[in-house]
């Protein structure tokens, strides 16, 4: 049974920062590219970041871009999204998604986590 656990989210202020961690079991994780999205009331899911399966592409939304990092780290099946200086608009619930193509479109990525809320005060 394949499962990706998300952690890491909580109540944090502006300016301040969140690591969130993906879990990943019953795959071979080293074989998958992971994307993060986030997800907030009302909105389509909106990609954050991806990471290939060899952690030689990254990619990034233009809204987070040099604030978040991801980085994964196989080893230990795990993926994490660094997010530095938040901001109100970072607030939704975060999902980690795995995927044998490294896609932009949600639809390629066969698993997902059950996501974590990530919420940021102003």
């Amino acid at each position: 049974q394949v499962q990706l656990v998300e952690s890491g989210g909580g109540l944090v202020q502006a300016g301040g920062s969140l690591r969130l961690s993906c879990a990943a079991s019953g795959l071979a994780f080293s074989r998958y590219h992971i994307r993060w999205f986030r997800q907030t009331p009302g909105k389509e899911r909106a990609f954050v970041a991806a990471i290939s399966w060899s952690s030689d592409r990254t990619s990034y939304a233009d809204s987070v871009k040099g604030r978040f990092t991801i980085s994964r780290d196989n080893a230990k099946n795990t993926v994490y999204l660094q997010m530095n200086r938040l901001k109100p608009e970072d607030t939704g619930v975060y999902y980690c998604a795995a995927g044998l193509v490294y896609s932009a479109l949600s639809a390629r990525y066969e698993y997902w986590g059950q996501g974590t809320q990530v919420t940021v005060s102003s």
